[in-house]
């Protein structure tokens, strides 16, 4: 991972609020493109929008030809839809009103194919009844369980074939195929991560053939996420959509975790110095509220200007640092900060700033922050 952010002209910097997000717009197009070399094709790609959640970036992607696209929440869908994507998989088994909501969309959105992931008969019978009440049809895609232990049913249960071949049955839905999600194979090396991949393998392709022999086809195969990107990327199935999402914008989490990846990180916070307390001290205001709370405490963020500063403390609205370099600081001094997990990082903003050659570009909604646009 690139140490060094993209130059903000300072004057820029002073008008900026704090804690804010900013993307740097040329880092983001070139990890865009990073992907599209690594996936080969456009049409392989199946990107999650779950790290950024913004139209913008969407329409980024369609304009380079990926229509296909992957996301967690009903609201994410509905930003997909509005923003040209045609093929959309809410990865997320849908549950209660969720079933209702999915219908509603694919009636707003005739257009768009619209799938879903399922492990369990019955959201699948709710799922059918609803949509064929509503005269659409839902795409389903079984959720597999690999060893994440999260959702899924494991390949290798007799139960997966019968769960999926009811989905090729059920009124107003159809088999839209396999989900496969490892976000637990995070092994450092590459090469780890591919032998772990591989070994898994084989049972998708039984499941496959034992389901496509009961006359329930599997079109597409919906792999990994981004630590895995390379690895599906490298393997030889027409079937496979490849399903990255955090390297649109990389965080330092990755970028230490993952050196292999060809990513750089194209998003940070703007922070501000709000006290020196003492002579070792400084505390920025880019509290918990601020930045993802999800990574240990002490490695919430990288700052490039004070890489070995202490994270001694983590409150909702204050982070303090204890660093020799502390007299170099006075207040309302700023900081850019990289998060260690971007994610949950952005769903914290309301719009970013777009920097573009050191200066404000433009500003950019966080469209499906909320769980709901208007479905």
């Amino acid at each position: 991972m690139t140490k060094a952010l993209p130059v903000i002209e300072s004057s820029v910097l002073d008008t900026l609020n704090s804690p804010m997000m900013v993307i740097f717009r040329d880092r983001l197009q070139a990890n865009l493109d990073s992907m599209l070399v690594m996936a080969g094709h456009p049409s392989r790609l199946r990107p999650h929008c779950k790290t950024h959640k913004m139209e913008h970036i969407i329409r980024m992607w369609v304009e380079q030809g990926v229509t296909k696209h992957k996301a967690a929440t009903i609201a994410e869908c509905e930003m997909l839809a509005a923003a040209g994507a045609t093929d959309i998989l809410f990865a997320y088994n849908p549950v209660g009103p969720n079933i209702a909501r999915v219908v509603a969309l694919a009636t707003k959105y005739p257009a768009c194919r619209i799938s879903v992931t399922a492990d369990h008969e019955r959201p699948l019978q709710l799922l059918s009844a609803a949509a064929e009440k509503a005269n659409v049809t839902i795409g389903v895609m079984l959720d597999v369980n690999v060893g994440m232990n999260r959702t899924g049913i494991r390949p290798d249960d007799p139960a997966a074939v019968s769960l999926y071949v009811q989905a090729s049955k059920l009124p107003g839905l159809r088999c839209a195929g396999f989900h496969i999600y490892d976000g637990h194979q995070r092994q450092a090396l590459l090469a780890d991560r591919k032998a772990a991949v591989a070994a898994e393998w084989p049972m998708i392709q039984e499941l496959r053939k034992k389901c496509e022999a009961a006359n329930a086809p599997v079109p597409a195969l919906a792999c990994g996420g981004t630590p895995t990107f390379p690895c599906y990327a490298d393997m030889d199935d027409a079937g496979i959509e490849l399903c990255p999402g955090t390297c649109v914008f990389h965080d330092a989490g990755y970028g230490t975790s993952f050196t292999d990846l060809p990513f750089e990180p194209a998003a940070a916070v703007v922070t501000r110095v709000i006290s020196r307390p003492a002579s070792d001290r400084v505390t920025m205001d880019i509290g918990n509220k601020a930045v993802a709370a999800d990574p240990p405490k002490g490695a919430r963020v990288y700052f490039p200007d004070l890489p070995n500063a202490v994270q001694d403390s983590h409150n909702e609205e204050h982070m303090g640092l204890v660093t020799p370099d502390a007299d170099r600081y006075k207040p309302g001094d700023v900081l850019l900060a990289i998060p260690m997990h971007i994610c949950p990082t952005s769903a914290l903003y309301d719009r970013v700033a777009v920097i573009d050659k050191g200066k404000v570009a433009e500003y950019w909604e966080v469209t499906s922050r909320n769980r709901k646009i208007t479905i």
